[in-house]
């Protein structure tokens, strides 16, 4: 992983943090290689690294995110975190590292003058329960509508618009961006260019969102790009299986659900 100085950065720079909810690593490593993600290529050349997810399931993943823990490179060796929320013992801060002394790293960017917005996708960002608002009430601001669920086709085009709009509203605050990326969920069938009648979610189908939402990176990146410069995390918070020695789903200790693809780049205005 790359090196920065965050205690430098943050004084610089807005924050977006967009994770690709269940996307695996081999199908992000294979469709970057074979220049099916040409949009990703773009902004991050060097290509996806493989990491490992702090979590199995959506929201064991993101309340470690939350708490600085981002997926950890998959090679061995101690990896200095971006992030921490302070405490004792830490054998991964440095430096570089910024820690703040909040119990997570949301508060944390408010407590310096960010704006902390959440662009929800899966279910454990609705806000229909009391289980679904346990992320997003870490947030300032927090948004989700059927739109932005599994279920819709164009929910990354509705969630980046939604984020067009924060973008274009906090021109003079500094802003921390996340959004919980939801098209790479199953259901995921309606992304193939021939639906099979079965309406089977495939490895196939899994490609062909993320192809889809490759698509639609120009639309965040060029708004972004016209406010200040943006230091940009993009990861999965885990994968999931499609048969691979049969297993089928995620929550499951697996490495197509622990092995995960993430980049961090710096976009320039």
């Amino acid at each position: 992983m790359k090196q920065y100085n965050m205690n430098e950065v943050v004084e610089q720079m807005d924050i977006l943090f967009l994770t690709l909810d269940t996307l695996r690593f081999d199908v992000a490593d294979k469709l970057f290689h074979t220049d099916q993600t040409p949009n990703f290529k773009h902004y991050f050349p060097e290509g996806w690294e493989k990491c490992h997810a702090p979590g199995s399931f959506t929201f064991a993943s993101h309340q470690a995110f939350f708490a600085g823990f981002l997926p950890t490179p998959a090679y061995p060796g101690r990896h200095t975190r971006l992030f921490a929320a302070n405490f004792a013992g830490s054998e991964t801060t440095s430096s570089q590292t910024l820690i703040f002394e909040t119990p997570d790293i949301v508060s944390g960017f408010r407590q310096k003058g960010f704006k902390t917005v959440c662009i929800g996708g899966v279910g454990f960002f609705n806000k229909k329960t009391a289980l679904g608002n346990v992320l997003p009430a870490l947030f300032e601001e927090s948004y989700w509508t059927e739109k932005y669920g599994v279920t819709e086709k164009l929910s990354t085009t509705y969630q980046f618009e939604k984020a067009i709009e924060i973008i274009h509203s906090t021109q003079k605050q500094p802003l921390f961006l996340f959004i919980n990326v939801s098209a790479l969920h199953q259901p995921n069938w309606f992304y193939a260019d021939s639906p099979n009648e079965n309406k089977e979610d495939t490895i196939e189908t899994h490609e062909a969102a993320l192809k889809y939402v490759d698509s639609q990176m120009p639309l965040l990146l060029s708004a972004l790009k016209l406010k200040r410069d943006t230091f940009c995390i993009i990861c999965s918070d885990h994968g999931t299986a499609y048969g691979e020695d049969g297993f089928f789903g995620h929550r499951l200790g697996h490495p197509t659900v622990w092995e995960v693809p993430m980049a961090t780049f710096i976009l320039k205005k």
